[in-house]
């Protein structure tokens, strides 16, 4: 596979050449990238979903299981085709807040927190050499996968990507509980990315019954009371003022040191996942 395939999909790029993504193992992260992003027309053009699928069925990253539910997600988008597909990922992702892409909007909201959060994560992506080409935000889901996914060829260091992703597997654990609420086919990336950080996915049955109380965001209902009360946030300054974060979490742009110091950290996902129904590894 050619990975010049998946350019016009890029939303980072590196300052001077870009690495050869299809050499790492972690080529996978920028499959799920594709498949979690909007799904443009191009991802349908030529041999892309295609390919995405023969990358899943030899990833060596992820259970048989796991393997298949993403494999089923890349097939039903070709059956259906980009105007459904677009419409139904519209009322999934982009309808209320509860199943955002955007990471620190689950972590912070809108409080002042998530700015300086933001400008870290950015500063990341600077000292990697990369920069942003489109107008996006750095924590958007499907660009800091694509961002990982480049510099798993940089630094050659897959347990250390591996734990960028643990840092935000509470938010990703989430979002599978609510995809596999849904019924969602969606649910396949986010399991994906657990296993890849090393993480069980019992986590998103834990998260089952959190949000069995939690009220639907993504009604037209819910919709106009979220616009009303934004209305009157912006209208009264002294709001801005009282708007504090409640929640704490691992900061994705971690400074160099904070890296060095949990470099001994380990992963609890085995390196190579085996298909029993064969006995054999399963080679990428």
């Amino acid at each position: 596979m050619q990975t010049t395939q998946f350019d016009h999909h890029h939303s980072v790029t590196e300052s001077i050449a870009p690495p050869l993504i299809g050499t790492s193992d972690l080529k996978l992260l920028k499959v799920l990238s594709l498949l979690i992003d909007y799904p443009n027309n191009e991802l349908f053009l030529d041999n892309t979903l295609a390919d995405c699928t023969e990358i899943v069925a030899k990833s060596t990253l992820i259970s048989p299981a796991v393997r298949q539910q993403i494999i089923d997600l890349i097939e039903d988008l070709i059956d259906t085709g980009p105007l459904e597909a677009q419409a139904r990922y519209d009322g999934l992702f982009e309808r209320g807040r509860s199943l955002s892409l955007w990471l620190f909007e689950h972590v912070h909201g809108e409080s002042r927190d998530r700015g300086q959060a933001m400008v870290d994560l950015m500063n990341q992506y600077q000292e990697a050499g990369f920069e942003i080409s489109v107008k996006e935000l750095p924590d958007y889901l499907p660009l800091y996968l694509e961002f990982l996914a480049y510099q798993a060829t940089v630094i050659d260091d897959d347990i250390q990507i591996r734990m960028d992703i643990a840092d935000v597997s509470h938010i990703i654990a989430l979002l599978a509980a609510r995809l596999e609420d849904r019924g969602s086919a969606y649910q396949g990336c986010f399991n994906a990315l657990l296993q890849i950080a090393g993480k069980p996915l019992d986590m998103v049955e834990e998260y089952q019954e959190k949000i069995s109380k939690e009220q639907r965001d993504d009604s037209f209902e819910a919709l106009d009371k979220e616009w009303e009360e934004e209305v009157v946030t912006f209208l009264d300054a002294q709001q801005e003022e009282r708007c504090s974060s409640q929640t704490s979490t691992q900061n994705l742009a971690a400074k160099s040191g904070a890296r060095n110091a949990n470099a001994t950290k380990t992963v609890d996902a085995p390196v190579h996942w085996v298909d029993f129904k064969t006995n054999q590894s399963v080679k990428p």
